[in-house]
């Protein structure tokens, strides 16, 4: 299952980042989670990080899950591209001490923001994962939630690399 970290355009963040949002308790602004929402990560500049420990078998064991999507957890794996968020183009002619006073999420809107590299990277781990597993069905968070992770049309892009429909799922 594909992610976006939800983040604006062009800002880094890392593998501590994405720990603390999800493992620190709710009081110091996490999820309090006992695991992470994902096994990998891309990076803006296309490098991929491990973020959960797996095998490379097809089975999720239990040391393997992590919390990207309720109800499917132990079936997926789930890789997340840093971003996901543009500035609301509504907003682009405010000054920027304007800009500051509007609330994080009255700013941002779902954008698809993966850089050159992220796209490589994601089209080289995305065809890997199906020669390891032919069978495998590829998604969209969004397919699965009513959120917009990650923040575009996975079907497309995935048929835009040649991804045939039988490793595609095909949001309902």
């Amino acid at each position: 299952m594909i992610h976006c970290t939800a983040t604006p355009e062009g800002r880094h963040i890392t593998k501590d980042d994405i720990i603390r949002w999800h493992m620190s308790p709710v009081s110091e602004g996490g999820r309090g989670w006992d695991r992470l929402g994902y096994s990998d990560m891309i990076y803006l500049d296309g490098s991929l990080i491990n973020l959960t420990p797996y095998n490379q078998d097809s089975k999720v064991d239990p040391w393997e899950i992590t919390w990207g999507a309720k109800g499917i957890n132990s079936l997926s794996r789930h890789i997340v591209y840093v971003g996901g968020l543009g500035l609301d183009p509504e907003l682009e002619l405010m000054s920027d001490d304007d800009l500051e006073l509007v609330e994080f999420n009255d700013k941002y809107i779902p954008k698809d923001t993966r850089t050159p590299c992220q796209l490589d990277t994601m089209e080289i781990y995305v065809k890997y994962m199906i020669k390891r597993h032919p069978n495998i069905l590829i998604a969209g968070h969004n397919h699965f939630s009513s959120k917009s992770c990650p923040s575009f049309d996975v079907t497309r892009w995935l048929r835009s690399i040649g991804i045939l429909d039988k490793n595609i799922h095909i949001k309902r």
